[in-house]
């Protein structure tokens, strides 16, 4: 057990909590804060997409689905209605490394979510009912979200360019095909493989009683099964040696859109925060490099973004414009080229570093403001950072230690022409 505290900054106070494991493996995580009667209940399953094979994706983001059908001890479709009733909330999301599901309730219904979890865990309904009833759940998501969305499908072209021949090259939502061929058995293998106490974290963040706590998780936790050892898979990224063109085609469009993006580290890495901070430097708002330049000064540009598309064992640094008044693609790829290869040879000025400082801190308080961001954040920091919960309190320090060379260097390492896709995004005539 393990219990943190001290203070950061005036502004940014460390997050106090208490973890342990029980002995089925399940670690807890309890963080104690009574200004307000709310109280947040979360499992974080490690589990995603990565985790899924050939021809049977979409598994990770379909539990997502189908752990709320109901239990041995709850009529299906029952659970959210619950969760209402008693005056909550509750979803639940997916990506590529894990998934996460949460309750928000008033306080004086914190076993009542402890209960609907330990349901989620120990019995849950998965038969041929609830996989045909979520499958058509998951097709008009995917129709509605995905197959009609502009562009939405950005991710799945850069993807299978970035990350070929890995678990990374398919989306989270994966194929529906390969939900419609699946059987019950394979369903039940899945949840058994992953789902199980010692390949989840338990984080409960509100107005609580630590002691009164750990006991109503012991009472309600403590008889799950503990499941095999989950082994993470491993594979080699082929080397990009010379800059991928590919060019897709979206029916949902009017306006095309030129997209880069380079192979980055992890979510681990040091060299991932830096990345975070380039992108503030290029995008981070309307007095951001692209923006004023590209948006505001030549007014080439409707809309442009930088960002660290951040998972567990790699990442994906993207930028994209869209062009106004027909500006060609090309001229668009030209200013973003300019603007990198100027972060790459020069240090960004004192200005903006004092506002990247600004930025980081602020965002830091914002996420840490609201019980279901701890509870997220804290179970992240176990998760995917060698099971050091503390994270959540260093983040804060590390983005400060990073220099202006740092920044520079980084750019330098990484965003180059030879080490990249290029993806023309162009509507498709109907």
């Amino acid at each position: 057990m393990a219990i943190f505290g001290l203070c950061l900054t005036a502004s940014a106070q460390q997050v106090k909590f208490t973890e342990y494991d029980l002995d089925n493996g399940l670690h807890v995580i309890l963080h104690q804060d009574k200004t307000a009667p709310v109280v947040a209940v979360s499992v974080m399953y490690h589990v995603g997409s990565k985790d899924e094979t050939t021809h049977r994706t979409g598994f990770a983001h379909f539990f997502e689905h189908l752990l709320f059908e109901g239990s041995d001890n709850m009529k299906r479709g029952e659970f959210m209605k619950i969760v209402s009733s008693n005056g909550g909330q509750n979803n639940a999301n997916t990506n590529q490394d894990r998934t996460f599901y949460y309750e928000m309730f008033p306080s004086n219904q914190l076993e009542l979510g402890l209960w609907l979890e330990s349901e989620r865990m120990l019995h849950p309904k998965i038969d041929e009912v609830g996989v045909k009833t979520q499958n058509e759940v998951v097709k008009e998501e995917k129709r509605m979200r995905i197959d009609n969305a502009p562009y939405a499908k950005f991710a799945e072209y850069i993807f299978q360019d970035l990350f070929k021949g890995t678990p990374y090259e398919w989306t989270t939502i994966g194929s529906m095909a390969d939900l419609d061929a699946a059987k019950l058995p394979e369903f039940l293998a899945f949840f058994k493989k992953f789902y199980a106490p010692n390949n989840a974290v338990l984080t409960i963040a509100g107005d609580i009683d630590v002691e009164k706590t750990r006991a109503l998780v012991k009472t309600y936790f403590s008889e799950v099964p503990k499941g095999e050892p989950v082994i993470k898979k491993t594979y080699t990224l082929p080397v990009i040696a010379k800059e991928i063109i590919d060019t897709a085609y979206d029916a949902n469009i009017q306006i095309p859109a030129i997209m880069t993006a380079y192979r980055v580290p992890g979510m681990k890495s040091r060299d991932s925060k830096v990345l975070e901070m380039i992108s503030s430097v290029l995008s981070g708002g309307g007095s951001s490099r692209l923006n004023k330049k590209l948006v505001d000064e030549k007014k080439t540009a409707l809309q442009v973004a930088a960002f660290n598309y951040t998972l567990e064992d790699q990442g994906a640094y993207i930028a994209l414009a869209l062009p106004n008044n027909n500006t060609p693609l090309n001229d668009l790829l030209k200013d973003i080229d300019a603007e990198i290869l100027n972060l790459q040879t020069n240090l960004i000025s004192d200005n903006e570093f004092r506002k990247l400082q600004n930025q980081f801190e602020n965002s830091f308080v914002s996420a840490n403001s609201r019980m279901l961001g701890v509870a997220e954040n804290l179970a992240d920091g176990y998760t995917f950072h060698n099971k050091n919960t503390n994270e959540i309190n260093e983040e804060l320090n590390v983005i400060k230690s990073i220099t202006k060379e740092e920044i520079r260097d980084i750019a330098k390492k990484y965003l180059n022409k030879d080490q990249r896709v290029v993806l023309y995004y162009l509507p498709k005539k109907q």
